[in-house]
């Protein structure tokens, strides 16, 4: 009899997976457990194993397909078995079928899926009618102008039918998308990853009053400590950077300022300091930034650090990287200093309260003991939550941080 395979819920709340490689083919023979599929989703690419053996009767999605949990994925049953059809796309599986869904991390229950409400079609307005008078106020009229809306060609949505700015700025973005219809363009698909970056920093900036405070910071003594250490680690096949000194003086000055270490618990109003220190560290992929978390930072020395975060952005960039492994952050990095920048403003990374930004290393004068010498300046960025801190703790927060990257040696005063 044969067995028809859903795409099984993977966790995260993960709904839809892109087919990005079959790795069998009809008329294959499957063993229980075996990986048939490997999936992109909107955080890793992951294999997805077969719960059942049996011959591969039939390949329900193509390669760059997208399919949701309780999709068929293929048909299983005995070689030149007839098959019947697929389940409708996008039908909900039977609960007992939803039970018995592998996961890629072993079997995991799933909940009841929440129907949510379709959206109302819009309909667009129709143009008024010619010679009708046009209710708008005077700035509505100039900002018309000034955009080079046609105001006899807009149905206003205000008072008595009035003209609106909202109606003015609308028409000429409509009037941007038809122009650009009319050329040519390149569309590229907003999902997987990029789909996941756009939602969650959306959200972010939707729920979060963010400030960006910059600083800078003379990382000389930094610059020959990292040269002295490369050559032991080099030889262990480790590639010593600055990022786990970032991290370390971080998760130093995290135990002093606490509410950078944090979240907000909406519902009941309550700012949660952790005190643990798991700092996620944004990676540059192909698709997109990734960040994966190193946990318990307060318990591993620079050179432990260093391995870990090696092996987590190697994963990273392959998207073989475990969902586990991109939870849990308290507190962020982004090193946008590799690719040429020196200052920006970084969006905080949900839930975090908190993320520092680190720029480009670069040779500039500075009075030292009166004299103008030429130092490694390295140019801070933290974005806050100033719902959490003010500007105030920010800057006490960056001079501290400071303090410990000018001074490595003093990590190892506080150091436990």
């Amino acid at each position: 009899m044969s067995f028809e395979f859903l795409l099984p819920d993977l966790g995260e709340g993960i709904t839809e997976a892109e087919i990005r490689k079959w790795l069998v083919k009809i008329g294959d023979a499957v063993e229980e457990h075996q990986s048939v599929v490997e999936v992109e989703t909107d955080k890793a690419v992951v294999e997805v194993p077969s719960p059942k053996k049996g011959t591969v009767l039939k390949i329900a999605k193509e390669e760059g397909e997208m399919a949701k949990v309780g999709e068929a994925l293929i048909i299983l049953g005995e070689a030149g078995e007839e098959i019947g059809e697929l389940k409708p796309t996008g039908e909900k599986p039977k609960k007992e079928e939803r039970e018995k869904s592998v996961s890629v991390v072993g079997v995991l229950p799933e909940e009841e899926e929440e129907e949510r409400p379709r959206t109302a079609a819009r309909v667009a307005p129709s143009p008024q009618r010619e010679g009708a008078a046009v209710l708008a106020t005077p700035a509505v009229r100039a900002a018309a102008k000034e955009q080079g809306v046609i105001l006899e060609k807009i149905k206003g949505t205000g008072v008595g039918g009035s003209i609106t700015l909202d109606d003015v700025l609308k028409a000429k973005t409509e009037g941007a998308k038809a122009e650009e219809q009319a050329g040519e363009a390149e569309r590229i698909a907003i999902r997987g990853l990029r789909k996941t970056i756009a939602k969650n920093l959306m959200f972010a900036q939707k729920t979060m009053a963010s400030v960006t405070e910059t600083e800078e910071a003379d990382i000389s003594e930094l610059w020959d400590l990292r040269e002295r250490e490369k050559k032991p680690l080099q030889e262990k096949g480790v590639h010593l950077t600055f990022m786990p000194f970032f991290i370390k003086a971080v998760q130093h000055t995290l135990r002093e300022f606490g509410t950078f270490n944090a979240s907000v618990d909406e519902d009941h109003e309550e700012i949660m300091v952790k005190k643990y220190y798991n700092i996620g560290v944004a990676v540059d992929t192909a698709e997109g930034l990734i960040v994966p978390v190193v946990r318990n930072v307060e318990k591993k020395s620079v050179r432990e650090l260093a391995a870990e975060l090696q092996s987590l952005s190697e994963l990273a960039r392959d998207r073989k990287i475990k969902l586990e492994d991109l939870k849990g952050n308290t507190f962020t990095i982004t090193n946008y200093g590799a690719f040429g920048a020196a200052f920006a403003t970084p969006i905080i990374n949900y839930p975090d309260v908190a993320i520092l930004g680190t720029g480009k290393i670069a040779d500039k004068p500075c009075v030292k003991g009166g004299q103008v010498v030429i130092r490694k300046i390295l140019p801070l960025s933290l974005t806050f939550d100033h719902r959490v801190n003010d500007g105030a703790g920010a800057a006490k927060f960056l001079t501290r941080l400071v303090g410990f990257l000018e001074d490595p040696a003093s990590l190892f005063m506080g150091s436990v």
